[in-house]
């Protein structure tokens, strides 16, 4: 992976969950953080998939998992998967007290119905 291509690893995440869903009560499966401008969206079997939607918005097509115990890379304009990458400016997870689906608080009972 050629780290000029949608890649800098200096960024910092945005948060702790994907910005438009905490801005809008949402809930999320799973996270992903771009890996060129840190922004971390929900991931494409979310009912929101803001990080496919940040990537095709912003032309940055890269991004990271960002749960725990997992460092692959997906490049959307590709669709290839890359088991490992670089390093990334830490953290490189959501906290691993907070809940998958999450957030706490906010995920349906029947969330499992409403997956993609």
């Amino acid at each position: 992976m050629n780290i000029t291509n949608g890649i800098n690893p200096a960024v910092p995440p945005s948060g702790t969950g994907c910005a438009e869903c905490d801005a809008a009560g949402g809930w999320w499966f799973h996270l992903r953080r771009c890996a060129e401008c840190g922004h971390i969206g929900c991931c494409d079997s979310s009912p929101a998939q803001h990080a496919g939607a940040h990537a095709a918005k912003t032309g940055h097509p890269v991004i990271r998992s960002f749960e725990p115990g997992e460092s692959w890379f997906w490049n959307y304009e590709t669709s290839e998967l890359y088991e490992s990458g670089p390093g990334l400016a830490p953290p490189l997870s959501h906290p691993e007290d907070q809940p998958t689906p999450g957030p706490a608080g906010r995920v349906p009972e029947d969330w499992a119905d409403t997956l993609r």
